[in-house]
């Protein structure tokens, strides 16, 4: 099951994706109506950093910026395997290895 709020584009999305393969027919789409479910709240971080930002020069900026700012949340989180969440100095050493700033 995905919970969503109530945008219109998420059932024709929803749709697409069962139909290319990319999510099981056994999986349904819940809209609630509120932004305090799940998805919203996990987005809660980007809209933080997004918004003063003024928006990007690009969409491939853009994309590469989220996917940054997602993966950084899902380390915080302790969402990796081997990672703990509040282990930061473990999170400092992956990331350090990710991005190459360890010799």
């Amino acid at each position: 099951m995905i919970t969503v709020d109530k945008n219109a584009a998420y059932p024709s999305a929803f749709e697409t994706l069962q139909q290319e393969g990319q999510l099981p027919p056994s999986c349904t789409l819940r809209q609630c109506k509120y932004l305090n479910n799940v998805v919203e709240q996990d987005h809660r971080f980007i809209k933080r950093r997004v918004n003063p930002g003024l928006g990007f020069g690009s969409f491939r900026a853009a994309r590469r910026t989220l996917q940054g700012y997602e993966a950084m949340h899902i380390i915080r989180k302790g969402q990796v395997e081997g990672i703990a969440k509040g282990d930061v100095l473990v999170q400092n050493r992956v990331i350090a290895q990710l991005f190459g700033l360890v010799a």
